[in-house]
């Protein structure tokens, strides 16, 4: 069964984050669209563009995100680009409605900033990076020292030097609710 996911992000993405899982998903034959507002090009804080290269696809727009169309949403790094994505309500929706269908909702680094906004770590185990920690506390979640934590769909990773953990669970998640839905 061929899967989708799509990357959320943003001007000052942590390029690491965005070009590591992008790659993965597609290596393992994964759909994968990359959102960004209004859809523009973009870079990263390192100077990665969106985007990547002259084979993906084109960008889509926060207003285009439907649950019905991925199994998995991305929440990547960096900083700005988190800060700025969590500000815009329809992504904030679309987040909590993956959530809610019980989908693959998996961030990193600072992209768990995201579901501290879109309000999905209450009541669940998540690991965090230090400078978010307070607030993953704050938005309900049990911190748990891990480099990765998987509570049912809600995966979060504390530092991008453990994305290849990261993207196993990614996979093995969308997995096992895919052979739990019968698909």
């Amino acid at each position: 069964m061929s899967h989708s996911a799509v990357i959320v992000t943003g001007q000052g993405f942590q390029d690491h984050d965005v070009v590591f899982t992008y790659y993965r998903l597609l290596e393992e034959g994964w759909h994968v669209d990359i959102a960004t507002k209004n859809g523009d090009a973009t870079i990263g804080k390192y100077g990665v563009p969106l985007p990547m290269d002259k084979t993906a696809r084109p960008l889509i727009a926060y207003e285009d995100l439907a649950v019905e169309m991925y199994d998995a949403v991305i929440l990547t790094g960096g900083h700005e680009a988190p800060d700025r994505v969590r500000q815009v309500r329809g992504v904030l929706d679309f987040v909590a409605g993956m959530a809610e269908a019980g989908k693959v909702v998996a961030g990193l680094c600072h992209g768990p900033w995201i579901m501290v906004s879109a309000g999905v770590l209450r009541g669940r185990k998540a690991c965090a990076y230090i400078g978010l920690r307070d607030d993953v506390v704050n938005a309900g979640a049990e911190v748990v020292e891990s480099d990765v934590v998987v509570d049912g769909n809600i995966i979060t990773c504390s530092y991008y030097g453990y994305m290849g953990t990261f993207m196993r669970a990614v996979f093995e998640t969308a997995q096992k609710i895919a052979e739990k839905d019968g698909s």
